[in-house]
């Protein structure tokens, strides 16, 4: 076996996984993982620690994995992370933990995110669990949002013993895990169901249905007896590009579009939730949930575009799913802009009007500015367009709590602990800093448990 070289990972065949739901990735099997782990130098200074946004002692569970001791290995990552089978599917390791590892110096860094989704897949199958905490300390506190920040916060408080309650919005717990993220990137009922009940496993209880801000508010969880709030509602308020002709029939934003295909099932033919099928579907974007989107389209028979003003070399969407999706056969446009909807006498959508760009000076985030081309205006026949352009907490929450800080993109203020401007009140994930990945909003919901549970035992 050559060290410098990673155990290559099973996927479906893209031709095929282009005509389903079914998950992309097969992952590895236990002598795969295990091979894959023998490639770990265990670094006693190890960088990928520091590159994971909830310090799992990476060294120590894939020294377990070394031995063959999948369980050790499970409850080493448990310590730190709540939701190990989707962290191992979704995160981005190649800029985090694996971008840190030695062995990516001179050949492949150790395959991660993999070995961290066999062992807690492994962990799921032969019915091993987190252990719940022994300690019970009489204080309630309440989570807002079952997303990735929420889940991460409830389950570390519930290992520190408090008792614990999540309030959802929706109707299923999950938040972007369950109506932002397809099933062929992160199965529902196998693995983010699994999660959750091993979340619940550690004594939190989870209210959906119930809406902070309408059915309840914060002001009112602390009146039933809830000495801490965290708020993790996220971030799901589309943004638009406010073009001529964005409000005509076809147009969508991603996240109604996915919540359609995701959460109601419409992917499903025996679904009763409606989702238009375009034949040719244009994706404005260049991140994680177009490629989504694209993706969820192409298997609902489309011809997808993604139509992004960048070039290839900026495209925020993980090396993977592009990678993928050009697999399938997306199309890309790339250093393309759309400046108008085109539409029919009916009001649905015809075409889109694009204008080709060129890469300028950096901007304020680094990355080259898009400069318009002059007369360079085309035409591109599609009957559907989904905006992807990212998404702002919704202002509920905010609206109906007295002295909570805002800042001007509508995202709450917090602190690095989570604590806001009114006391006893906790926020972190999508809803502090606009719409990011799941470890960072897990990172969030770790620190934030922390500062809860040091702020009620200093009350």
């Amino acid at each position: 076996m050559d060290v410098n070289k990673r155990i290559p990972v099973r996927e479906q065949d893209p031709k095929v996984r282009a005509t389903n739901f079914d998950e992309v990735c097969l992952g590895y099997d236990m002598e795969e993982a295990v091979n894959e782990a023998s490639r770990c130098l265990g670094c006693k200074n190890a960088k990928c620690v520091s590159g994971c946004p909830v310090s799992i002692d990476i060294p120590g569970f894939i020294a377990q994995l070394k031995e063959g001791n999948v369980e050790g290995a499970f409850d080493v990552i448990s310590e730190s992370s709540a939701l190990p089978a989707i962290c191992g599917r979704v995160c981005p390791q190649e800029s985090q933990c694996e971008g840190q590892c030695i062995r990516g110096i001179k050949g492949d860094p150790i395959s991660i995110g993999k070995l961290e989704r066999f062992t807690a897949d492994w962990a799921k199958a032969n019915g091993i669990k987190p252990k719940k905490s022994e300690t019970v300390i009489d204080k309630k506190v309440a989570v807002i949002g079952s997303g990735p920040a929420g889940l991460t916060c409830a389950g570390d408080l519930a290992k520190l013993g408090y008792k614990v309650t999540i309030f959802e919005a929706l109707h299923e717990a999950g938040g972007v895990l369950v109506y932002g993220i397809p099933e062929f990137r992160l199965p529902k009922e196998a693995v983010v169901k699994k999660e959750i009940e091993n979340i619940k496993a550690l004594g939190v209880e989870i209210e959906t249905n119930a809406i902070v801000g309408k059915s309840v508010t914060i002001d009112g969880l602390f009146e039933e007896g809830f000495e801490a709030v965290f708020i993790g509602s996220g971030a799901g308020l589309p943004k638009f590009m406010g073009i001529p002709g964005e409000q005509a029939n076809g147009v969508f934003s991603a996240n109604e579009y996915l919540t359609r295909s995701n959460l109601m099932k419409a992917f499903d033919e025996n679904s009763t939730t409606p989702i238009m099928r375009g034949k040719k579907v244009a994706v404005v974007g260049g991140g994680n949930v177009a490629m989504d989107a694209a993706r969820t389209a192409l298997r609902l028979g489309a011809e997808t575009h993604i139509v992004y003003r960048r070039s290839e070399e900026e495209l925020p969407a993980r090396a993977e799913e592009v990678h993928h999706a050009k697999e399938e056969g997306v199309i890309f446009d790339l250093l393309t802009n759309p400046v108008e909807i085109l539409t029919n006498e009916d009001g649905w959508v015809s075409g889109i009007r694009c204008i080709r760009m060129e890469l300028g000076a950096p901007d304020a985030s680094g990355r080259r500015r898009p400069e318009e081309v002059a007369g360079s205006e085309f035409d591109i026949d599609v009957d559907m367009v989904i905006m992807s352009l990212g998404t702002s907490p919704n202002p509920l929450i905010s609206s109906t709590t007295e002295g909570l800080d805002i800042n001007k993109r509508g995202c709450i203020v917090a602190e690095d602990n989570g604590s806001t401007s009114k006391d006893g009140v906790f926020a972190g994930g999508d809803a502090v800093t606009g719409a990011a990945t799941v470890i960072l909003a897990m990172g969030a919901g770790k620190a934030a448990a922390k500062g809860i549970h040091e702020y009620l035992q200093s009350k």
